[in-house]
């Protein structure tokens, strides 16, 4: 099985189970039931952006940099990622248009679950960081819910 066919998901904002966001609730409780929470999870070497009403994630950070948030195991990847796609604004690379940039893409980075076991997981990555977006340097969401 190659690290694409992972059926892992790296989510750190409005899909979390913690999350209280109107943004997303329908979709959290969606992957909630088509997917088993791993628990809590870090992505390293990633950098996490305010982007107003939800999170972005960029991978290029240092050794240092790290964002946190939660994993899950999908129970059909395909069907999930059919409907998660359009909601994350990450259009397939032969649907992309002139007229529509995507928001994110949709690629394959290593996690580490709160435990120490590392694995392959689809994480949503921003295609382009805005200028005006505030880094969170602590690496933790906060939807204002806390």
């Amino acid at each position: 099985m190659s690290a694409h066919d992972t059926r892992y998901l790296f989510v750190y904002g409005t899909l979390m189970s913690g999350a209280r966001t109107r943004l997303g609730a329908a979709e959290r409780l969606r992957l909630a039931e088509q997917s088993d929470s791993l628990g809590p999870a870090s992505l390293p070497h990633a950098k996490l952006y305010d982007l107003g009403r939800y999170p972005g994630v960029d991978c290029t950070g240092g050794p240092d940099d790290i964002v946190h948030g939660e994993a899950v195991l999908l129970a059909d990847a395909a069907a999930t990622f059919a409907w998660l796609d359009v909601y994350e604004d990450c259009a397939p690379a032969d649907q992309t248009s002139a007229t529509h940039a995507a928001e994110y893409e949709r690629v394959v980075q290593q996690v580490r679950l709160a435990g120490g076991e590392t694995f392959d997981a689809w994480v949503y990555v921003l295609c382009r960081t805005p200028e005006n977006a505030h880094r969170i340097d602590s690496g933790r969401w906060n939807d204002g819910s806390a």
